[in-house]
């Protein structure tokens, strides 16, 4: 790893964790109350593809609603393990996850045992980690074989709805803000895609990915959609006139996009990768 690389990974982590010190919650907020067509929100869905394996990481675990919902499950042993003691802080005064050890770490270097897990999943946080090949190694090396690792992967917006039309106008925010305005890249593209999550789990022992992108409905009043695009973190070193003036702007074009009882369609798809140890 060159020096540069380590630098980049470093600045991404010091943004990440700045910005999560301010919004812990951001995800849950975002998406927690989103629903695919089944009816099942993303996080149900990833607790889901990991059904009868009793001990679980959840990778980037965030405020903890997903480990909340994997608590649920008697019996069994979770890890949570994120980079936010603000976002741990959150997930532990979660009633469900008083027996869950939730530990302040990076994915590169985690803090578990080898062969200590039988499965690990992760909401929207593994597309966001830098030195990708050594946390896809960490992961391989706490699982057991036959483990699963099941992940959640932003796929951007549906189309033709509120989320492409937020997405546009922040492109044209952002492109106008000065530099010192902008986000760090965050992550790695090939954890975006089946064939480059193929080329980083295969080689660490990994069978070929099992793919599926579900659209998130996400739809409600102006404000509710807002709420929930808001998130994205472009939004996070922006001035503040510049956010009030995208949030108008889109206020302004959402409403026309609104149904006449004033709900506004607003689609987010989620790619579901699951991915089994086969070493």
């Amino acid at each position: 790893m060159t020096t540069t690389a380590r630098t980049t990974t470093t600045e991404q982590e010091a943004f990440l964790r700045a910005y999560h010190a301010a919004h812990p919650a951001v995800t849950a907020d975002a998406l927690g109350a989103g629903r695919a067509p089944d009816g099942r929100s993303s996080y149900q869905i990833l607790c889901d593809r990991v059904a009868g394996r009793n001990r679980v990481l959840d990778l980037g675990c965030g405020d903890g609603l997903l480990v909340e919902l994997l608590a649920r499950t008697a019996g069994r042993r979770i890890v949570g393990v994120d980079l936010s003691p603000q976002a741990l802080s959150l997930a532990h005064r979660r009633p469900a996850t008083a027996a869950t050890a939730l530990v302040e770490a990076r994915a590169q270097t985690l803090p578990c045992a080898t062969d200590g897990f039988d499965a690990c999943v992760s909401h929207l946080a593994l597309m966001l980690m830098g030195e990708v090949e050594q946390v896809v190694a960490e992961v391989a090396r706490v699982l057991v074989p036959g483990g699963v690792l099941a992940c959640a992967i932003g796929g951007g917006a549906v189309g033709g709805e509120a989320y492409e039309l937020f997405v546009d106008l922040l492109r044209q925010t952002v492109r106008t803000a000065p530099a010192a305005q902008h986000i760090p890249k965050l992550g790695d593209r090939r954890t975006r895609s089946r064939e480059g999550l193929d080329g980083l789990l295969g080689p660490a022992g990994f069978a070929p990915v099992t793919w599926e992108t579900v659209p998130i409905d996400l739809s409600g009043s102006v404000d509710e959609v807002w709420a929930a695009v808001s998130g994205v973190y472009d939004l996070g070193p922006l001035a503040p006139d510049a956010v009030a003036a995208l949030r108008a702007a889109f206020g302004r074009a959402a409403r026309e996009l609104a149904t006449p009882e004033g709900r506004v369609p607003c689609g987010f798809d989620v790619h579901v990768a699951t991915a089994r140890l086969v070493r």
